[in-house]
């Protein structure tokens, strides 16, 4: 499936449980709110994308904690589980994706390559989860494409 395909099959989801849902990204930049939003008659289903590439924008906007950051890391499983949870308590959604990680093309480090994606899943009334991802060093547009293709495919996985 196209991951234009995939916004369209987690919009359906969406709309078919009466939930609303929002993203909060980072090295996307907006890319997984602009897939759905692409999609005509997202107003239904879409509440708002949370884009927040700096330190300052996940703890303002989403509730993540300095001491997380600061003992873990912007790209981390920590950081992630607090930005899914952020955009689900500051939001009217009842799912949320979350995204972090470093899409190069520098940045990397040997605990944290390039390519390495975290996402993270809220549900209301579920606990929090997170996965990563490691995509490899095969360019930032690679990175981000797929790093949107696999939060709507956890997004669906989410409502299955």
């Amino acid at each position: 499936m196209s991951n234009a395909e995939l916004a369209i099959a987690l919009l359906k989801a969406c709309q078919q449980r009466g939930f609303m849902l929002a993203t909060a990204e980072s090295c996307t930049g907006g890319m997984i709110i602009a897939a759905l939003t692409d999609i005509a008659g997202s107003s239904a289903v879409v509440d708002r994308g949370f884009i927040t590439y700096s330190n300052e924008a996940k703890m303002e906007m989403l509730g993540v904690s300095a001491a997380t950051l600061g003992a873990h890391g912007a790209v981390s499983r920590e950081t992630v589980l607090e930005m899914a949870a952020g955009a689900l308590a500051h939001s009217r959604a009842s799912l949320a994706l979350a995204v972090t990680g470093i899409a190069g093309p520098s940045g990397g480090s040997a605990e944290k390559p390039i390519g390495l994606v975290w996402f993270g899943v809220a549900l209301a009334g579920q606990p929090v989860v997170a996965e990563h991802q490691l995509f490899g060093h095969k360019g930032r547009e690679f990175i981000r494409h797929e790093t949107v293709r696999h939060a709507l495919q956890l997004g669906l996985r989410a409502l299955a």
